[in-house]
């Protein structure tokens, strides 16, 4: 087998040191060497290690994505050194032969003889917007278990506020929640706090707000709610950080992408930071969609096809792509409404979610490419883009109900 790197380390990375393989490759009678030494996982190691690599004349370095602990290695041995980092699932070492030092040296095999694909990391900016967006959603998550504690405190107390408030953080949910924590036991009281335009829900709330609320369960709901708070205002701070830390590049590639039907900033914002923004590096929109693990795999021997699961892809990125094709899927006059809608018919809701995400993606990489805002096909598109096909079905589909059909051009009728 062909070798492309005649000098190739392999490091196995462990939250305290790293195993490093210096692979040389033999000439002539000379065979191929593999030296195998131990670094610590602090700076100044990864420094020295540096330099090792580098009098050793090595031309790749090969880690794998463990954890975060190959963020420290990566980011110091960059410079200067050509690093390569893999995925584990397409490094695994033989059965039987799994130690530390046989990983390291199984690396550097396979990164001389290129048989590794390398993952895709960031410039140093776009990690810092993927810190702050990152940091961003683990936040937004927080607030919304914050709200989910407090409605079981609710439920606890015989308190059925959810079921008639749709948003128990909103103004008059705030002020009903406020008034019980301040001791008011009334429900008609209570009820009577919300907003003009709920004053018609004034008897539903009032049933609802009749439980055995006491002292013990204000406690617990205004500290979660002060929780809830804090979530709120770090969110807003990180808002203003991610705006700040987008290039006017990026800046304009997230008004482009938030024209798509579903994307709101914040999702655009997502995707710009997991993905770079830069869409050369993916050669199609079909490898992008392969790469954020929104298209079905492919597991084929013997002609016969053994799986389509899709393969597990960028989970950050995944996640708001969902909420994105989900908010996308209750509307009516979107193509991917229409889409969502064809394919639940024959394949059910959650292929028909993941299929929407793929056409998200892949229009999202023609945008980026082109510098064009998003057109929409229309609702209409797939029944005008083959009206026979349509026509055909509904026909076929009023003959199954009992029904003789015979159609006539509107036309004929003038």
């Amino acid at each position: 087998m062909e070798v492309v790197h005649g000098r190739c380390a392999g490091i196995d990375i462990s939250k305290k040191d790293a195993k490093v393989c210096v692979r040389v490759q033999g000439d002539g009678r000379r065979a191929t060497a593999s030296t195998v030494t131990t670094w610590g996982a602090t700076s100044a190691q990864i420094l020295a290690l540096r330099e090792h690599l580098i009098a050793q004349e090595v031309t790749c370095v090969v880690m794998e994505s463990t954890g975060d602990y190959w963020k420290p290695f990566y980011y110091l041995l960059e410079d200067g050194l050509n690093v390569t980092l893999v995925n584990p699932g397409e490094a695994r070492n033989r059965p039987g032969r799994k130690t530390d030092v046989s990983d390291a040296a199984w690396l550097a095999d396979l990164g001389a003889h290129g048989l590794l694909r390398a993952s895709l990391v960031p410039p140093p900016p776009i990690r810092r917007l993927r810190d702050l967006t990152r940091a961003r959603t683990s936040l937004r998550r927080d607030r919304a278990r914050q709200v989910q504690r407090i409605e079981k405190i609710l439920e606890d107390a015989g308190i059925k506020l959810t079921s008639v408030v749709t948003d128990i953080m909103g103004v008059s949910g705030r002020a009903m929640l406020g008034a019980l924590i301040s001791g008011e036991r009334d429900p008609a009281v209570i009820a009577a706090l919300v907003v003009p335009n709920m004053r018609s829900k004034t008897e539903a709330l009032t049933a609802s707000l009749a439980g055995r609320f006491t002292a013990h369960h204000g406690f617990l709901i205004g500290m979660h709610l002060r929780l809830a708070d804090a979530c709120t205002a770090e969110i807003a701070d990180l808002d203003t950080a991610i705006t700040s830390a987008l290039s006017p590049t990026l800046t304009q590639a997230r008004e482009l992408l938030a024209s798509i039907p579903g994307f709101s900033t914040t999702v655009a914002e997502v995707f710009l930071a997991e993905t770079g923004g830069d869409m050369s590096v993916f050669p199609t929109g079909g490898h992008l969609a392969s790469w954020a693990g929104v298209c079905p795999g492919a597991n084929e021997s013997a002609g016969r096809i053994k799986s389509t699961k899709t393969r597990p892809g960028n989970r950050h990125l995944m996640g708001a792509l969902g909420i994105a094709a989900i908010s996308v899927s209750r509307s009516k006059k979107t193509y991917f409404a229409a889409k969502y809608r064809r394919i639940t018919a024959r394949r059910g809701p959650m292929k028909a979610i993941v299929a929407v995400e793929h056409a998200m993606v892949t229009a999202a990489h023609a945008m980026l490419i082109h510098g064009d805002f998003y057109r929409d096909p229309g609702p209409d598109y797939f029944t005008t883009r083959k009206p026979g096909s349509a026509k055909s079905r509904a026909v076929r589909q009023l003959e199954t109900l009992g029904y003789e059909v015979t159609l006539k051009p509107l036309s004929d009728n003038t």
